[in-house]
């Protein structure tokens, strides 16, 4: 029998099944929102702008967070009309009804959590050493050690996930606080530096062409960049059906928190180029995610805040690291059960109830990541692992924004509507989306490289999947398990565990 976008996605409780409880006000959904876009995103691509524009980095912040709020737009007309916590699979499939396109666009975001969570690692690895350089506890580490910590990491994610982890609105409070603070010590030092006479206030106009691009470009390489440190609002779509009032009060929370994390970034961009020089604006690509720790440490020389801030970086971008891989392993793991996926990637652990398949092979994957951007000696690890994931949630966002003027067309009359994204801002959205995708904007072959292989290892398990499924007569179930994994989870592990979110 067929099925219908709206009969597939139908999570309306039946029997005994009870919904999420609605818990998440203003306030905790704003903290919630600025915890999930701060992430490690900050930490990673600072110094790669910064060598890429110079003094006046803070403007692809800017500009990234405008191509970020036009597509929030459109997040918050289809959230206020379908609010359901899948995300952009629900849409795609709402506006498509296609099975594969939809499988595409879920993989896609699984993918994006992959290569977040391995971005994480690395940034990790880099501060956690560069707090203990800066400490006097051990010298510079051969890249090898960095490269084995970032994996140790890695495998310690898999073994909290495998114990299973209830996320608590509260802890992230707490945690979006530390993220916070750290950023807020950044931009502290930098204006204490100019309060002192001895900065360079005068560089946050200028523009430095170190790679020889010329304005454009490399406003616009950087800008695509700086997506991947905007992104995490979308994710905030999951907790729809925790959120009070979502009709209300989604549109202008997502848009202040969205606000908020730009007006974070602006400044701490310009305390970056306050303290550094221009010779070491030009030179901090390669301190890689340890470029904010170098502004510390420079701008702070007798004070004792750089010897801490490592560890405070440590901390907020451990988060966003375990958070990333618990949404993919809960994604495959409902990809599996709707028989999407291979059958044995929804395995789950007799005893903790955590589905221990979907783990081991997003670690896998992870591992692999870090183990194929460390193979190149040469290479920015931070940076091609940022930009794929920066890639894959820019073509996620062009099929949301597509997504959105189809479902514009096919709304009923009658419904009532909460939020309009105005005019054809959602194709404005798509178009820019698309192009900062591109290879225009200087992006590194290596990133469309570690995208497609992700994605064909994806399409290879649907083949295989959909072959079986034909074989033994199984009806496609469609890449709709997402919606309910924290339903079938919170039953599974005792506890309404949910589908965690994926901060960057």
């Amino acid at each position: 029998m067929s099925t219908t976008p709206d009969q597939v996605f139908d999570v309306t409780p039946e029997g005994d099944e009870h919904e999420l409880k609605r818990v998440l006000g203003p306030k905790l959904l704003l903290l919630f929102i600025v915890g999930d876009i701060l992430g490690a995103g900050i930490y990673a691509v600072t110094g790669t702008m910064a060598g890429t524009v110079g003094g006046i980095v803070w403007l692809p912040f800017l500009l990234a967070f405008v191509v970020a709020t036009l597509t929030a737009f459109s997040y918050l007309e289809l959230v206020t009309q379908y609010p359901q916590a899948a995300g952009a699979a629900l849409y795609a499939h709402k506006a498509f009804g296609i099975h594969f396109v939809t499988f595409l666009v879920a993989f896609a975001v699984v993918c994006s959590g992959i290569t977040s969570a391995s971005t994480s690692a690395n940034v990790l690895a880099q501060n956690f050493f560069g707090g203990l350089e800066i400490n006097g506890w051990m010298e510079v580490p051969p890249q090898g050690m960095i490269t084995a910590v970032a994996m140790g990491f890695m495998l310690l994610l898999a073994i909290i996930n495998l114990r299973g982890v209830g996320e608590s609105v509260k802890f992230n409070v707490v945690l979006t606080l530390v993220e916070m603070t750290a950023l807020c010590i950044v931009i502290g030092v930098g204006f204490y530096v100019m309060a002192q006479g001895t900065g360079n206030p005068g560089e946050i106009f200028v523009f430095n062409d170190y790679q020889d691009k010329g304005m454009f470009l490399a406003v616009t390489a950087a800008t695509s960049i700086a997506f991947f440190a905007m992104v995490g609002f979308e994710d905030s779509v999951n907790m729809v059906e925790e959120t009070q009032h979502p009709e209300k009060i989604f549109p202008r929370t997502m848009l202040t928190g969205l606000g908020i994390a730009v007006l974070l970034y602006m400044l701490v961009a310009v305390s970056v180029v306050s303290v550094l020089s221009p010779t070491e604006l030009a030179n901090i690509r390669e301190a890689e995610g340890a470029a904010l720790l170098e502004v510390v440490h420079k701008g702070s020389p007798d004070f004792p805040i750089d010897k801490i801030f490592p560890f405070l970086a440590v901390f907020a971008v451990a988060n966003t690291a375990l958070i990333n891989m618990l949404m993919a392993s809960r994604l495959i793991y409902g990809m599996a059960r709707q028989d999407v996926l291979p059958r044995a990637l929804g395995k789950v652990l007799p005893t903790r109830r955590t589905p221990w398949a979907g783990i081991a092979f997003s670690t896998v994957l992870a591992l692999g990541l870090i183990l194929y951007v460390t193979s190149d000696p040469e290479s920015n690890i931070v940076a091609n692992l940022s930009g794929t994931t920066a890639f894959l949630l820019l073509c996620v966002f062009t099929v949301v924004n597509v997504a959105c003027l189809i479902l514009r067309r096919k709304r009923d009359p009658d419904r009532k509507v909460f939020f309009t994204s105005p005019g054809q801002l959602p194709l404005l959205a798509a178009l820019l989306c698309a192009f900062l995708a591109g290879p225009w904007v200087g992006r590194n072959v290596i990133q469309y490289q570690i995208a497609g292989g992700l994605m064909a290892i994806g399409v290879v398990l649907w083949l295989v999947t959909w072959l079986i499924n034909k074989r033994t007569n199984t009806p496609e179930g469609g890449p709709v398990g997402m919606q309910n994994v924290g339903k079938d989870q919170g039953k599974n592990e005792g506890k309404d565990e949910g589908l965690p979110p994926t901060g960057r």
